[in-house]
């Protein structure tokens, strides 16, 4: 049976490749999205999120949500999506918000579901999701999975220390690290192994699609290599998050232990993860280690093509 799914984003580019990788596949019945302002601003984000939505012809509930961290406003990261967040590519306008607000809203289809039958993945600052279950903890008996895009255990990509979802609103993670559920979690040394390379890109033009599918090279077209990467590729981080759900055979995954500095200085939204249990306390993750990239690249590819 299909997953009800709830999709915490804040589209951005790989948040929109995300979004039509979870609507191309069957195993995932979304029934919510609720957006963050974090890569581009709420305006931005939530004009983005109808738009992708829209292209699919689904009729998916989009409910607007935090403006900002529960600490400090959010940092947007226009050198990466465009000050668009869609790097330049130009969709059609999207389907009206929902009315409501996004911690509202996930609380209702929550507290309307069976005990642990919902799979709720965040794809941005997970401060909607934190204020969600902050309010009222009782409904993680809901959750069936919670899986993340969030975190580094070696080094950042917003600071030397942080990686930018979990740097963005560390409170907010810190919430949902100590909910009590293992979270799965794809952190910057996993998804930097979904590497785009020209090259890649080609190979996955070579296959006709749908407007979807010609909106997703269009956005991987658009997006600049990685002086990480040595300008070579570029990572595709949020879908990783979508297919561990869809297609976990692709996947490494480890037990461990994590936690996130939530103080002001240098390292502020450091994701410290205890990969070899080294202290010794249980496991609050299910860490992915390491991703078939071929795989991941076929998967896309086989669900977002045949989309409208």
């Amino acid at each position: 049976m299909p997953r009800t799914t709830i999709i915490d984003c804040d589209p951005g580019t790989d948040d929109a490749v995300a979004l039509w990788l979870a609507l191309g596949s069957p195993e995932l019945d979304v029934k919510l999205i609720t957006v963050a302002g974090g890569n581009v601003g709420l305006d931005r984000t939530t004009a983005n999120a109808r738009a992708v939505v829209g292209l699919t012809g689904r009729d998916i509930p989009i409910v607007a949500g935090a403006e900002r961290s529960l600490m400090a406003p959010f940092r947007a990261e226009t050198a990466v999506h465009g000050n668009d967040g869609l790097g330049g590519v130009v969709l059609p306008a999207g389907p009206p918000l929902a009315p409501g607000i996004a911690a509202d809203a996930i609380r209702d289809l929550l507290r309307a579901s069976p005990p642990g039958s919902v799979t709720v993945i965040g794809l941005g600052p997970v401060t909607n999701l934190a204020l969600a279950f902050a309010t009222e903890p009782a409904l993680v008996d809901r959750v069936q999975d919670l899986v993340l895009m969030s975190g580094a255990w070696s080094e950042g990509n917003i600071t030397p220390a942080a990686e930018f979802n979990a740097w963005n609103d560390p409170e907010a993670l810190a919430i949902l690290l100590n909910l009590g559920l293992k979270v799965a979690i794809a952190t910057l040394d996993l998804t930097f192994q979904a590497k785009v390379t020209p090259a890649v890109i080609e190979g996955l033009a070579a296959r006709e699609g749908g407007a979807c599918w010609r909106a997703a090279l269009a956005i991987l077209r658009a997006l600049p290599m990685s002086r990480r990467m040595h300008h070579e590729g570029f990572p595709l981080h949020d879908p990783c998050a979508i297919a561990w759900v869809i297609a976990p055979d692709l996947f490494g995954v480890k037990e461990a232990e994590a936690e996130v500095d939530c103080t002001t200085g240098p390292s502020r939204g450091r994701t410290v993860i205890d990969r070899w249990n080294r202290l010794g306390r249980p496991a609050n993750l299910a860490l992915m280690e390491t991703l078939d990239a071929p795989g991941f690249f076929d998967l896309l590819a086989a669900r977002i093509a045949p989309l409208p």
